[in-house]
């Protein structure tokens, strides 16, 4: 599977192509635990983003995240250069998309983690990319995970947007609830493993 027009260089007959996995949810519902826990039992490929904001401590340039100006996020928008781009809060963030077709045309599944306007984006741009959305148990338990990892600040902020995002979980082919971790790693790996299986099939009782 490819994402834009330009064949990669990298495609190799012996090789079938990878699969694309977006996995979007709110701010605090635990994507990254998740994810994580997915990637020592699946051998993707993780994606890693580009964004305009300043490194956090700890995180490392081109591991976390790859940390660029917003004159040089412009100019990659510019150039097409973005699987998919979003502002969020006050930093932009996108997806390159170079990496993304070179581990795709060497048949290695990819997983992007992205939010739910991003999520749309790469769904017009590649149909048959499998999305899979994280949803928290309710949005009190989501204020608390915000709580609970100093998100104090602008806390209502997040909310405000977590419902909106919630909204459109429906839109996407999967919906994983994240309550108990064990639980949700379990039908995480099933999505992957049964990519054709319902929505309903990989939500929480």
């Amino acid at each position: 599977m490819t994402v834009s027009d330009k064949p990669s260089s990298t495609n190799s007959p012996e090789a079938s192509p990878g699969r694309l996995f977006v996995v979007a949810g709110p701010s605090g519902v635990g994507k990254d635990t998740l994810i994580q826990e997915l990637m020592g039992r699946w051998p993707f490929y993780l994606s890693i983003s580009a964004t305009t904001r300043p490194p956090r401590s700890g995180e490392v340039d081109g591991r976390d995240y790859i940390f660029i100006s917003d004159d040089q996020f412009t100019e990659w928008a510019a150039e097409n250069r973005f699987l998919e781009w979003s502002q969020h809060f006050e930093s932009r963030y996108g997806t390159p998309l170079a990496a993304v077709e070179e581990q795709l045309a060497a048949g290695v599944d990819v997983l992007i983690e992205i939010d739910v306007d991003g999520a749309r984006q790469v769904r017009e741009r590649a149909p048959d990319a499998i999305s899979i959305f994280i949803a928290p148990p309710s949005l009190d338990e989501l204020e608390e995970r915000l709580s609970r990892r100093g998100d104090t600040s602008d806390i209502e902020a997040r909310l405000q947007r977590a419902r909106r995002e919630m909204d459109l979980a429906d839109e996407f082919d999967h919906r994983v609830v994240n309550d108990v971790l064990h639980d949700a790693v379990a039908r995480l790996l099933s999505v992957v493993a049964h990519p054709e299986g319902s929505q309903d099939d990989h939500t929480a009782d």
